[in-house]
């Protein structure tokens, strides 16, 4: 289960030559894969590629009958191994993640790859998720990709190019026998467009045929003295044949204007925000018309210096826009005009800032900055040289940003409406308000939202199930045991090993709580392997429990989220035992997304049918609301606010559960653990009732209406 589905979309992916393409990007890269003969594709799921896996999930049809092999990996580890099936055989393989975390956790085996190199063309598929909307820190992939020595992709966001890129990021790859990373921001994931389709291909060679004729080299195995041999490889064939291939083939691209003296070299997929940057100072138009020359970087790595040369020739300076610090784009133009002599001055960091996203708004800025000192007349033109930043929309500087940020509340991530680890995280409050402060080691997922308010608790996070290990220095301490958080998809994606089992190899006398939410929900709810679902062509519904005394535990309570009570019962018991060793708790609770995308729809067929359906809702007595907030605080669901009281000797607010509840009852459940006042109550709401139900119904209200008071008649 995902949190979309693309079952219709996926029709578009059998249109054939000369046919019209018209849908998102992602996929559409999926259907440039296919027109390029993939035979296996792979990956795991992460923002902004997650929606790529789940179009390969729902297009298996289609992939089945290309003979095409698709595979949802355990980890980016995993998926990067898969690669392996191209070094000796001539089959062509494309993997996604998310960037650059996934490509940390897949680093050792995209290495040992670019090291052996490959036979036939692998293409990697990479969510760079650098910016404002990024969920991760700041870092991007162009320094892996040359540490590796692997050619990085970086396509101007347009649906034809990036089909293009990725044909010709297959070839590049079979004729430099060089893995390709092709980068993919969020913005381009999800652009709309259209390009002109060809016909999908069946994979030239298959498993079947690399099985059938077992091949290997020698000279491909990560042993000495290969090794050394692939190293003086890298820099003496492969590098010089993708800059032959890149230059031969036009993968960069030149657009060129009448403001000759100076010019912009742009990183691929920054092309529409410089254009739009271009077109509010009125140097390009909405078409791509531009008057300032562009040489835009479809490949960032390597660069092409013959090109470099060319475009800079009769150039009085180069405005590189290159995101990110360090700006390797700009260090590596500056080293190959000045070994060709060129005389242009090389500009990037300076007028733009080194650090955050090019929007643009920063984008213009850049560029008037650049344009004042290197070429003031195309300013002076439209009377902009001199002139202050305008406050638009676009811009929002001085008062009206400040405008804005009060008009705009904050939006901090966090739990959803009904997650089931928010009373997960209100008794761990609970703990600790009994045994004071506790030390949390945090980790990636939902449950990083835990060091948030309300529940401010989570010292650090260190990679997607590494929580129990972020706190192995502290699980030594006798007398006083930390608190370690991981996922249940992260302990499938590595939790298990780093985590549990080092915990027991090491003799940790600490807690790690796992939440069992049923997915892999952070990315958007894709099935794990102790998922509750029969799964084609998948095996699932392997238990945690039974993992975790696999490798050695021996104290291991399962509790469920909502029974705070006895979620709040075995995390004394852990804090207290004097059983030594590692102690588990496996906190389960379905994801409350996915259980609404699993029962909503049932629930309306059932009430279109005429079945009876009950609902339940939670509510605020407001006569017995006292005001106090401790459920706010304790709990901090979205669906409880606050509403004026409306008892005029009571000033302070009340609480108030408005019409976003799910009904999953956490707030009562806080209430009563937390012994607070008895002011929640629950209310079903059925549809297509019983007739003993209605006749109830009646009856309730006639009595009711017995006893309540009468409003005196006024007599005028």
């Amino acid at each position: 289960m995902a949190e979309r589905s693309f079952a219709e979309e996926v029709r578009a992916l059998n249109l054939g030559a000369g046919e019209l393409f018209e849908g998102e990007a992602i996929l559409a890269v999926t259907k440039a894969l296919l027109q390029s003969g993939v035979g296996y594709v792979g990956g795991y799921q992460g923002a902004p590629v997650s929606h790529l896996m789940d179009v390969l999930a729902d297009a298996r049809d289609t992939l089945d009958r290309l003979g095409v092999t698709f595979e949802s990996g355990a980890s980016e580890a995993t998926a990067a191994a898969m690669l392996a099936a191209s070094i000796n055989y001539p089959i062509r393989g494309a993997v996604t993640w998310k960037s650059p975390v996934g490509t940390n956790v897949a680093s050792d085996a995209l290495a040992n790859l670019a090291s052996a190199g490959v036979t036939g063309g692998t293409l990697i598929i990479l969510g760079e998720d650098y910016g404002e909307g990024a969920s991760i820190m700041q870092e991007r992939t162009h320094a892996f990709a040359m540490k590796s020595q692997m050619w990085l992709l970086d396509p101007r966001p347009d649906l034809p190019t990036i089909v293009r890129m990725v044909e010709r990021g297959f070839e590049l790859s079979e004729a430099s026998h060089t893995p390709v990373m092709l980068m993919m921001r969020i913005r381009a994931c999800h652009m709309y467009g259209r390009f002109t389709a060809s016909d999908n291909r069946a994979p030239a060679f298959r498993a079947t045929d690399a099985l059938a004729a077992p091949r290997r080299s020698y000279d491909r195995i990560i042993l000495p003295p290969s090794t050394y041999a692939q190293e003086a490889e890298k820099v003496q064939e492969r590098w010089p044949a993708a800059v032959r291939f890149v230059h031969e083939q036009r993968l960069n691209e030149v657009f060129g204007g009448d403001l000759e003296a100076v010019g912009i070299v742009v990183q691929g997929g920054l092309y529409n925000t410089l254009l739009r940057a271009l077109e509010r100072l009125g140097l390009a138009d909405v078409f791509g018309s531009t008057r300032i020359p562009l040489y835009v970087l479809n490949v960032t790595y390597p660069l092409v210096p013959d090109e470099l040369v060319a475009f800079a020739a009769g150039k009085r300076a180069l405005l590189v826009v290159e995101e990110g610090q360090p700006e390797f784009i700009e260090q590596a133009i500056a080293h190959a005009l000045g070994a060709a002599g060129a005389s242009a001055r090389i500009v990037g960091k300076g007028p733009l800032p080194a650090a955050g996203e090019y929007t643009a708004a920063v984008v213009i800025e850049g560029i008037r900055r650049f344009l004042g000192e290197h070429l003031p007349e195309a300013l002076e033109a439209r009377g902009a040289r001199a002139a202050p930043p305008v406050e638009t929309p676009l811009r929002p500087v001085g008062a009206l940003a400040a405008r804005l940020a009060g008009q705009v509340p904050a939006r901090p991530s966090g739990l959803c409406t009904g997650c089931p680890e928010r009373p997960l995280f209100a008794s761990m409050k609970l703990l600790q308000r009994e045994s004071g402060a506790v030390h949390v080691s945090a980790d990636i997922g939902c449950h990083s939202f835990a060091t948030l308010p309300p529940f401010d608790m989570g010292a650090s996070i260190m990679g997607y199930g590494l929580g129990p290990a972020g706190a192995a220095a502290l699980n030594h301490v006798p007398g006083r045991r930390a608190i370690s958080l991981m996922g249940d998809g992260g302990f499938w994606h590595n939790g298990l090993t780093s985590g549990i089992g080092n915990a027991v190899f090491n003799r940790h006398d600490g807690i790690t709580v796992v939440v069992d939410n049923g997915y892999s929900a952070a990315t958007g709810g894709q099935y794990i392997p102790s998922s509750r679902a029969s799964l084609p062509g998948r095996a699932a519904g392997h238990s945690i429990d039974s993992a975790v005394r696999g490798v050695g535990v021996d104290w291991v309570r399962r509790v469920h989220t909502y029974d705070m009570r006895g979620t709040l019962q075995a995390l004394r018991e852990a804090m207290t035992t004097p059983a030594a060793g590692p102690k588990v708790i496996i906190a389960e609770g379905e994801c409350q997304l996915n259980r609404q995308r699993r029962v909503a729809p049932q629930q309306r067929r059932d009430a279109q049918a005429g079945r009876r359906v009950v609902r339940q809702r939670f509510g605020v007595d407001e006569d017995l609301c006292t005001g106090d907030h401790s459920c706010i605080r304790l709990s901090g669901c979205p669906s409880l606010t606050l509403r004026d009281s409306p008892d005029p000797l009571r000033p302070a607010p009340i609480a108030h559960v408005d019409a976003s509840c799910v009904g999953c009852g956490a707030c009562g459940e806080v209430a009563h653990a937390a012994t607070l006042c008895p002011s929640f109550y629950r209310v079903d709401v059925v549809v297509n009732p019983r007739p003993w139900e209605r006749w109830l119904e009646r009856l309730r209200r006639v009595v009711i209406g017995w006893l309540s008071p009468r409003e005196p008649r006024v007599v005028a």
